[in-house]
């Protein structure tokens, strides 16, 4: 990610394409607290869904002041499944979204026609060799989905899946898995990672799709009511255990629900993400339901203290740059 880029964010943070939950309201809201908003497309049911969808994100965008206000992502699957990958693509081409995040396929489809436009493509990886397909693809980035990831999830640890990435990636790298605080954040970049995947922790947000309950449910729930398994959609995921049992499921002895790998909501009876909520292991961060405003701006002041407290510990402390938090020579920080 560029330079330029970088200095439109309050935080290193993207509010993660979350299925049936990012709507244009959150990617907005987001965008406008000074962090990268972004949504999947397969939210739309329609690709007039989804022309109106982006639509109303670059009008809304466009209005407001653009100092302080971060770009914006889309989210598009690219593996052959998607049979509206062509039409997608096409209304990418048309808004110009400066993040386009490729998941579930290569990146290569849309490699061509997001760069053309001067945009910027991440992958969503979840190990090592899906990452360095991704690198050898030319993608700009990687979104690197951790252990600790809401929904689908990695099994590797956030910090060594981003040191083996950074071996042999000089890429942007944006770290995923069960961080929901500025502290986590802190890590993150002292780490090798450039920004975050911050998904559950604006789960719960008022801008969110997510129904009354599941957000209550948010709020309730800590790690420990988190099952992960393979059963809902054939591909290992978290759970939140109180959906599972909300649905008559047992989530001690979950038996497969399908034949084979599926990915969408579903019309059965017990509907994947409609009905069988899934979350990270952020929970913990979360315990009201607030504007996002508020939740960066929470997240902001974490940070920050998180970076002091770093500065404090080395002897020599030099500057640390981006985001609000400067260090000159003597160790104060400005």
């Amino acid at each position: 990610m560029s330079r330029s880029l970088f200095q439109r964010l309050r935080l290193p943070v993207v509010a993660a394409p979350m299925f049936l939950v990012s709507g244009p309201e959150l990617v907005t809201a987001a965008c406008r607290a000074g962090i990268v908003g972004s949504f999947p497309t397969q939210n739309c049911r329609t690709v007039d869904d989804l022309d109106r969808w982006m639509g109303s994100i670059a009008d809304q965008l466009s209005t407001s002041p653009t100092s302080g206000v971060a770009p914006w992502a889309a989210n598009i699957v690219t593996h052959s499944s998607n049979a509206r990958l062509p039409e997608d693509l096409r209304l990418i081409a048309e808004y110009k979204p400066e993040l386009v995040i490729t998941a579930l396929g290569s990146p290569r489809p849309v490699i061509e026609v997001v760069k053309g436009y001067g945009g910027i493509v991440i992958a969503d990886v979840v190990n090592l060799k899906l990452a360095q397909k991704a690198a050898a693809a030319g993608v700009d980035g990687m979104a690197c989905v951790s252990a600790g990831a809401g929904g689908h999830t990695g099994h590797l640890s956030p910090f060594a899946f981003t040191s083996a990435i950074r071996q042999f990636y000089d890429g942007m790298v944006v770290m995923g898995g069960g961080i929901s605080d500025g502290y986590g954040v802190a890590g993150a970049i002292a780490a090798g990672a450039d920004m975050v995947y911050m998904g559950t922790r604006f789960l719960a947000a008022a801008e969110s799709l997510a129904e009354p309950d599941y957000k209550q449910m948010i709020v309730d729930s800590g790690p420990d009511d988190l099952v992960i398994s393979a059963a809902i959609t054939g591909t290992p995921a978290s759970w939140l255990r109180p959906s599972l049992l909300a649905n008559g499921l047992d989530p001690d002895n979950l038996a497969p629900l399908i034949d084979q790998k599926n990915y969408t909501a579903g019309d059965d009876a017990l509907r994947r993400w409609k009905d069988i909520w899934a979350a990270g292991q952020g929970l913990q961060a979360i315990d009201d339901i607030e504007p996002v405003a508020v939740i960066v701006s929470r997240i902001q002041q974490e940070y920050r203290e998180a970076m002091r407290r770093a500065a404090s510990r080395v002897e020599e402390p030099v500057a640390l740059g981006f985001f609000g938090v400067a260090e000159s020579r003597d160790g104060e920080l400005e």
